[in-house]
């Protein structure tokens, strides 16, 4: 794909569905009993993935456009699937589906592509099997047989990191535990730090009490000012029920593309509409504020137990946001930014102060080694980068087109698609097609708004 410098991004757009969230409302609306109909479900290979997974477990699905419905099952009412269960590149998939397996009275086998055969599972696997569950799995990488056939048994469980994938398959493991299974996790070391700061995303409990499963949730700051939250669900008593209708919002995740490269370029006013603005999604519209960047909600609303509302991005004055003159992004604050990373390191080629990144190893083990591929890409461009073992520092730069590696990352592909909007000369994308993982639209979408 190649990406040509813009003057500006004006105009509308709706994006898809928020991915997260379209994982979630499959495998709970077949969890629950009764049908429920999904709209503006993510067009995402990732979440094609978790219907075809769903199928194979003997759901009854059916899907037109961005519509889907679904037949749930209830609880108990998998069938034994009789091929391996691919999860493709989606690690959601394979993490929230293994505590849904762990509670069936089957034998399940998950396993995925090259570059999800690399990513960790031992941040399942082992609480899984303190709650009893029977896994195997070569050194804690995919393939994982997970026999079923195991009651399970409830946990309190400290979470080692921030990884709300681990916490929701705790908490789907522990629909299926005799007893209450409580998870905490520590968010800030700080007291004068508001409890939000550091919160991991948090929509599987909204959803699950739309489907009717009531949580406990606790907040406390300890003796040493860490606040502590702990989520508590009684799997004896959970049941799901379909509640009518569910929407998903549009993914915050895929307009952060947009509303870095719209306050990039001078001139722009660009209308998002119906984005997910959860509070535990939002940092990166904290970040861009902070930087000077001027962003209007509109038609604030909540739809589904989900914040939603209308962005309006305007374009900062060239050069681009110079209000703050160092950006660092570390500690609490990386668990909200951890998919908008690597295009905040691009909106740092713009700052006047330079961007830093520190505390986000997690980056190293997702699709790809996002912090090396990022350093990379920008260096091919003419930024100034160091590397560390846990983030990077950008200085402001004036960036070259130059053909960019994507290792398969769709989110590298996007980052770096919005660099050349602002760039000196033509910038080449290579592997653009990976972005159908997450925003098969991505390229089009853009192309709609540049001027």
């Amino acid at each position: 794909m190649i990406i040509q410098p813009a003057k500006k991004l004006h105009g509308k757009l709706s994006l898809p569905g928020d991915k997260s969230i379209s994982h979630r409302a499959a495998m709970f609306a077949a969890l629950a009993t009764g049908e429920t109909q999904i709209e503006n479900f993510a067009s995402s290979a990732d979440c094609a993935a978790t219907l075809n997974c769903l199928e194979n477990l003997g759901v009854e699905i059916t899907r037109a456009g961005s519509s889907v419905k679904i037949k749930g099952v209830g609880k108990i009412g998998f069938e034994p699937p009789t091929v391996a269960l691919d999860c493709e590149n989606s690690g959601t998939t394979v993490r929230l589906l293994s505590g849904i397996l762990a509670g069936q009275n089957f034998t399940s086998e998950l396993n995925g592509d090259e570059s999800l055969k690399k990513r960790p599972m031992r941040r399942v696997i082992e609480p899984l099997e303190k709650m009893g569950a029977k896994i195997e799995s070569a050194s804690f990488f995919l393939p994982m047989i997970i026999n079923g056939k195991h009651p399970l048994k409830p946990v309190e469980y400290v979470l080692p990191v921030a990884s709300a994938q681990v916490k929701s398959c705790i908490l789907l493991a522990g629909l299926f535990a005799t007893g209450k299974t409580t998870i905490s996790f520590k968010q800030s070391a700080v007291r004068n730090l508001k409890p939000e700061i550091g919160m991991m995303r948090d929509h599987t409990e909204r959803m699950l009490n739309w489907f009717g499963v009531k949580l406990k949730e606790t907040l406390v700051a300890d003796e040493d000012g860490f606040f502590i939250h702990q989520t508590s669900i009684e799997g004896t008593t959970a049941k799901l029920v379909a509640n009518g209708s569910l929407n998903i919002p549009s993914d915050i995740s895929s307009a952060a593309f947009f509303l870095v490269a719209a306050a990039c370029l001078s001139d722009s006013q660009l209308t998002l509409e119906n984005v997910g603005l959860n509070p535990t999604r939002t940092a990166i519209l904290d970040v861009l504020e902070n930087c000077g960047v001027k962003i209007e909600k509109s038609d604030e609303r909540e739809v589904c137990n989900e914040p939603v509302g209308n962005l309006t991005v305007y374009g900062s004055i060239k050069p681009a946001p110079t209000t703050v003159k160092a950006v660092i992004l570390q500690g609490g604050q990386i668990p909200g930014l951890i998919d908008e990373l690597p295009v905040l390191a691009v909106l740092g080629t713009q700052l006047e102060g330079g961007l830093t990144i520190r505390d986000a190893s997690e980056l190293r083990v997702k699709e790809s080694d996002r912090i090396a591929a990022t350093v990379e890409n920008l260096q091919r461009m003419g930024a100034i980068v160091e590397e560390f073992p846990d983030g990077l520092r950008v200085e402001k730069s004036t960036l070259r087109g130059a053909q960019i590696e994507t290792y398969g990352d769709h989110r590298i592909a996007m980052a770096f698609a919005v660099a050349g909007l602002f760039a000196v000369g033509n910038t080449k994308i290579m592997d653009a097609d990976c972005v159908k993982v997450s925003f098969p639209e991505f390229f089009d979408s853009l192309k709609k708004v540049c001027e």
